[in-house]
């Protein structure tokens, strides 16, 4: 049976890893997105509706990298590498809320463009470009102090 350490170490992990996965694909996207014309654009935005539920596994992400760190205090190094995890998570949701949603309300989420509708389009694509960044800095940030700590 698993101990509460090892269930606080598989969630982290998960939820870690599942928050990469819209942010990846956000990522992968941009090449193509960056440079398609508005009515494309748009057309493909209207993939993203109800990618809202992702919060989910951030709010997730959050908890168990914080509660990840709290565990592993006086562990140094697996602190600092969960510490960092926490970290990053938290960067993601400033560059959301202070760049995303943004734009979002801007765009009423993608149903209509606004005239400076391609700067609007190059901060939402970078927002969530940097956002896998910190994404995969979380998760490699998460294994590492999984892997450091005491057993």
């Amino acid at each position: 049976m698993w101990t509460g350490m090892a269930l606080l170490r598989f969630l982290s992990l998960l939820f870690v890893a599942l928050a990469l996965v819209p942010a990846g694909a956000h990522l992968m996207e941009l090449v193509h997105k960056i440079s398609m014309p508005a009515a494309e654009y748009l057309t493909v935005q209207k993939l993203y509706r109800g990618w809202s539920l992702a919060a989910i596994v951030v709010i997730g992400a959050l908890l168990s990298t914080a509660a990840l760190a709290v565990t592993l205090r006086g562990q140094s190094p697996a602190f600092v590498w969960a510490l960092l995890a926490f970290a990053c998570i938290v960067a993601t949701q400033v560059v959301f809320w202070t760049v995303t949603y943004p734009v979002n309300q801007a765009t009423s989420n993608w149903t209509m463009l606004p005239s400076d509708w391609e700067s609007l389009r190059a901060r939402w694509e970078y927002s969530h470009a940097g956002s896998a960044v910190l994404n995969l800095a979380a998760l490699v940030s998460t294994i590492v102090a999984i892997l450091s700590a005491e057993r």
